[in-house]
């Protein structure tokens, strides 16, 4: 990928209150992608979940990022926050299973001080 600049980036508080604002961003990047109504509820849930993990280790008042990276067929998101001690989630907890079951692809890393989860999902394709 020559340009790693996301199409999209939404930047809200990182309080749960918001969430409602990335899973409309999901659904309607999703459906530009032409993704089934499936395909789709499996990304809200997914953002949503993604959200969930990284939340709790949030700076407060700090801002949950959310970029959004569309291809055809496939969108993929990176969610992230500043954290005082980023610490990626348990890959054997119940939130990755949901995560991994929902998703295409899944990934989390720690930059410095800063928690990301990267999830894709492809089009037609189960999670």
């Amino acid at each position: 990928m020559a340009d790693n600049r996301p199409d999209v980036e939404l930047r809200i508080p990182a309080d749960g209150a918001f969430l409602s604002v990335l899973r409309t961003a999901t659904a309607g990047l999703a459906a530009r992608l032409d993704f089934t109504l499936d395909d789709i509820e499996d990304l809200r849930i997914a953002v949503d979940e993604a959200c969930a993990v990284v939340l709790p280790q949030a700076r407060p008042e700090s801002d949950l990022r959310c970029a959004f990276y569309l291809a055809p067929e496939t969108l993929r998101v990176e969610v992230s926050a500043q954290c005082d001690v980023p610490r990626p989630p348990r890959r054997d907890g119940f939130a990755w299973t949901v995560l991994s079951a929902l998703t295409t692809s899944l990934d989390t890393g720690v930059d410095g001080d800063t928690l990301t989860v990267t999830l894709s999902r492809t089009s037609g394709e189960p999670g």
